[in-house]
């Protein structure tokens, strides 16, 4: 008889902290839910403790230990951010031992027992499972402002986690409703799960509920009175701008374009100036220290153990200026081709060295350190390092969840995929916040939008949700990759879509072998071509 370990999340659940942690006083007594709402409101900074769990787990030290043993590309969210964006064609990097991102850009990660595709599954189940205690232990028609803040959290964060599950384990929204995609867990079936397993739910059961949990989140956030600490909860902002990320990849263009004004208008975050990003940066979510273009992050303290690592963490593989895998790997590139389209007066030609290894954007202690190290043509000098101190070994960045600027472009896209125009809301936002000289005046308003968002999102690990929604495949030619990994691969090939890990179908009574996707086979290298970034 199977044990069911996955769903019951017995691989990380023993290294999560969550509202178990209000299951029990010193002395051992049982809580039951009336005494743990009496506990709350005697001391609400138990009920933001319950969330705090939940964002805790997103930057946890190698949190998949018990299950994979020890691996230096497993530590939270930051993990799958590098993940997709290895995979993607924009992020060429050198293919060494220590590049713990090596299999993304070989495509040999794709298989049932890659410890990478049970990180991603581990990870964002686990995101739910806490999110879900969450839940199970409050009164969510409460309308203390407390209750409703913690519940509209926990609600935003699994529609989140489920979000970039249906679109990791299978293809685009549109044409797969019916599809198989992933299980559902919930606070309300996940005693049943944790026994007799679940199966895979239709794309379209599972993007319910995600739009079930944010249209909740929102009709909270906009009744509670309650104001965020920081920016690792989810405001009203955030809730709206996570809608606009789902609407626009259901097709619902009119909803995506609303949902994106709606964030606009609801935040407290400003796009950044040319200013502003006209020197490494992107570093600091507290608006107090310079950056007031952060709607939401993974807030990083001193103390957390993937700090404490030095080289265990998410700024550690992506940063140039700071200690870490990056200096001693090569550092991540931007594909060259993509490079190349930037403009000369656009700021953000110098978040990249060009090819004689210059940017504008550094100082010249920062230009030295990038000399000495020698890294290649167009590596990011994108992301500052901690407090700006260069190769410092303290990597405890911010990691970025979701920035102002994305609403903007997300706005522009679903307006022109709507026939509402977006040339306009396109050109105001890259002319105003980047390229003074900035005046597309071309007819793909929704393609240029694409190639903006791959400019002015690199690394932040949300380009490989537009490909997988657009199903345009991965396209490696002329963008500086090595000879061995420049693929072509179409938007259909199941090689683009990760396997339901092998340890999920053993433990899991309700799935089978014959329940999985389609596996692809390993991409074979084409003849690199020295061809232009085209909107098409």
């Amino acid at each position: 008889m199977k044990a069911i370990k996955y769903i019951a999340f017995l691989a990380v659940g023993a290294s999560l902290v969550s509202c178990e942690d209000l299951d029990t006083e010193p002395q051992g007594a049982t809580l039951t839910t009336t005494q743990k709402e009496t506990v709350y409101s005697l001391d609400p900074s138990k009920k933001e403790a319950s969330i705090n769990s939940i964002f805790t787990a997103m930057k946890t030290y190698e949190p998949n230990y018990d299950a994979i043993g020890s691996a230096h590309s497993d530590f939270g969210y930051g993990s799958i951010m590098l993940f997709t964006d290895a995979n993607s064609d924009d992020m060429p990097a050198t293919v060494t031992g220590y590049n713990w991102f090596s299999d993304e850009i070989e495509y040999t990660d794709r298989t049932v027992s890659n410890y990478r595709n049970q990180i991603i599954w581990n990870d964002l189940y686990s995101y739910i499972r806490t999110a879900n205690a969450v839940l199970a232990s409050q009164d969510q028609e409460s309308d203390d402002s407390d209750t409703q803040f913690a519940v509209a959290n926990a609600k935003g964060v699994r529609a989140f986690s489920y979000f970039l599950l249906a679109q990791l384990y299978q293809y685009n929204y549109v044409g797969h409703e019916q599809s198989p995609c992933v299980p559902i867990v919930t606070e309300e079936n996940a005693g049943e799960v944790a026994t007799e397993g679940t199966p895979r739910a239709t794309v379209q059961a599972v993007y319910d509920l995600i739009l079930s949990d944010l249209n909740s989140a929102v009709e909270l956030l906009s009744a509670t009175k309650k104001d965020r600490s920081d920016k690792r909860y989810i405001d009203l902002a955030v809730a709206y701008g996570l809608r606009a990320r789902v609407n626009l990849t259901m097709q619902k263009y009119e909803a995506a374009a609303a949902d994106a004004d709606a964030a606009i208008k609801a935040t407290d975050a400003r796009p950044a100036t040319i200013a502003e990003v006209s020197a490494p940066t992107f570093s600091d979510s507290n608006p107090d220290n310079g950056e007031y273009n952060w709607m939401w992050a993974i807030v990083v303290d001193e103390t957390d153990a993937v700090v404490e690592s030095w080289i265990v963490n998410w700024i550690s593989h992506i940063g140039s200026l700071n200690y870490g895998y990056a200096e001693y790997a090569g550092g991540k590139q931007i594909s060259k081709k993509l490079y190349n389209s930037i403009s000369e007066t656009d700021v953000r030609k110098g978040w990249w060295i060009n090819d004689t290894c210059y940017s504008a954007n550094l100082s010249r202690a920062q230009a030295q350190f990038i000399a000495a190290v020698g890294f290649a043509p167009y590596t990011s000098v994108k992301f500052a390092p901690y407090h700006n101190e260069i190769e410092t070994t303290t990597n405890a960045n911010d990691i970025p969840l979701m920035r102002v600027e994305e609403m903007y472009l997300i706005k522009a896209e679903a307006e022109a995929r709507a026939g509402k125009g977006g040339l306009e809301t396109l050109n105001n936002f890259v002319q105003t916040y980047r390229d003074p000289e900035y005046n597309y005046t071309g007819a793909n308003v929704a393609g240029e939008v694409l190639r903006q968002k791959r400019i002015e999102l690199w690394g932040e690990g949300l380009i490989w949700y537009d490909i997988m929604r657009l199903g345009i495949g991965i396209d490696r030619r002329g963008a500086g990759y090595d000879p061995a990994n420049v693929f072509v691969i179409a938007g259909n090939d199941p090689i683009l879509l990760w396997p339901i890990p092998e340890a999920e179908i053993e433990a899991n009574k309700k799935i089978s072998t014959s329940d999985q996707n389609p596996l692809g086979t390993t991409p074979q290298p084409e003849t690199d071509l020295d061809i232009p970034y085209v909107v098409d």
